[in-house]
């Protein structure tokens, strides 16, 4: 069918909006690990920080060297900044082999008020959108999505007005966002058909899951995009994180769009999508944020593929189809959680050359004289004191493998420029005790 040929993409945004929940957050190398199984399961594009946030600047650097050294080959990495044609120069200053880019302003009359006060019209969005989207054509972006915040509390007829707008500009997508979790999925797939119709412009789905409806949402505008004839490209979060409620959960949108019964054989998921990937990706990314994944989370949950009932017990030893409607093996969770017993030898940031050589020996990774150990241990010490935690067996091998670009994605350096009545209270604290004058 005619349909079938567009597609709908994953834009995972773990690594941007997942580490804007409340009260948790993730290391730099973290933050890496993520986008490199992101990459190894396929995702298309990670947007994996704020290029205008001085402290992710070496991150993100980092990360694209990792791109240049065919580390990361699948997935493309997406920086998010303000619809400001300063804020675009800024970012491309701080990070500039950045090639993709999303663009966000607030769109609803409820945020034009309450965010900008009445200093901003609805013609004046647009003019500002414009000015954005020239200024990254000009930095040399390859990709440039427009976010629209509160979407969902936007009137249709400026939405797709803003989207004509953009694309006019040289716009590739236009990112629907349910900011407040509002919508519902019948309401999305309405609302999702008549912009792409009206704009011929890919969509994003951007969707909070306030009202528990993320991924029903997403998936529900997905199938409005590619029914209006363009593709769609569906935000998530591993593990369902970010703000508030979270944001559309990754396992539960990618098996909604492969499982269910209105899309399953119907509609075309990205093709170099991995689920195999997805068990050890959630696994990690829940240790990370140091948050337990639910029991009864879809695939990942430790009751996924529990049956307790005697009705549903025996139905499933008969032939387990009768009550699991995908595989374990389908989402690499066939092999066995192995935990050690006895004599356990780690290491971490006071840990020694023999306990890590003894890590790594089970690794199988070798060492090619003390000076390699030496260094490759003085990373892990670091590394350990940047995560706040054990490291796990991926983090360790990337360390080994690209020690060099572990140093740069470790290393944040502080912006301090003591001036007014800044250099004036640290003069007067450094006067009392006798030490040398600030100096700007």
């Amino acid at each position: 069918m005619e349909k079938s040929k567009n597609t709908i993409y994953i834009v995972d945004v773990t690594n941007r909006d997942g580490v804007q929940t409340s009260r948790l957050g993730l290391a730099k190398l973290q933050k890496t690990m993520i986008n490199l199984l992101l990459n190894e399961m396929g995702i298309a594009q990670s947007e994996f920080g704020f290029p205008t946030t001085k402290h992710e600047i070496n991150y993100l650097n980092a990360n694209l060297e990792l791109v240049d050294r065919g580390a990361i080959t699948k997935t493309k990495l997406s920086g998010w900044m303000r619809a400001l044609a300063s804020d675009v120069y800024q970012a491309f200053q701080n990070v500039p082999r950045l090639k993709f880019v999303n663009l966000s302003i607030s769109t609803s009359d409820q945020m034009i008020q309450g965010k900008f006060g009445g200093r901003k019209n609805k013609d004046d969005i647009i003019s500002q959108v414009v000015e954005a989207i020239d200024a990254a054509q000009t930095c040399g972006a390859q990709i440039i999505g427009v976010n629209a915040e509160d979407a969902s509390r936007t009137d249709e007829e400026y939405l797709i007005r803003l989207g004509k707008a953009a694309k006019e500009a040289g716009a590739h997508r236009i990112r629907y966002c349910d900011t407040l979790g509002y919508d519902d999925p019948l309401t999305t797939y309405n609302r999702i058909y008549k912009l792409a119709q009206e704009t011929q412009m890919d969509v994003e789905l951007h969707c909070h899951n306030d009202l528990g409806m993320a991924a029903g949402n997403s998936v529900a505008g997905a199938q409005a995009a590619i029914d209006a004839g363009v593709d769609a490209y569906i935000n998530t979060a591993i593990n369902g994180m970010g703000e508030r409620s979270g944001n559309a959960d990754l396992a539960s949108v990618v098996l909604g769009v492969l499982k269910s019964s209105g899309f399953k054989d119907k509609y075309v998921l990205d093709p170099n999508i991995d689920l195999s990937v997805i068990w050890r990706l959630a696994k990690y990314t829940s240790y990370a944020f140091d948050v337990p994944i639910p029991v009864n989370q879809v695939a990942v949950g430790d009751n996924a593929f529990a049956h307790e009932s005697g009705i549903h017990a025996d139905g499933a030893l008969k032939d387990r189809k009768n009550y699991e409607l995908y595989e374990f093996e389908e989402l690499g969770r066939g092999e066995p959680e192995e935990i050690e017993t006895g004599r356990m030898i780690t290491t971490g940031e006071y840990g020694g050359i023999k306990g890590f050589r003894d890590v790594y020996e089970k690794l199988e990774l070798e060492f090619h004289d003390e000076d390699e150990a030496r260094n490759i241990l003085e990373l892990v010490r670091y590394a350990n004191v940047h995560t706040q935690k054990p490291l796990m067996d991926n983090e360790l091998k990337f360390i080994y493998m690209y020690p060099d670009i572990a140093a740069k994605i470790m290393t944040v350096t502080p912006y301090y420029l003591p001036v007014g009545e800044l250099k004036k209270r640290i003069e007067q604290d450094v006067k009392k005790c006798g030490a040398a004058e600030v100096t700007a």
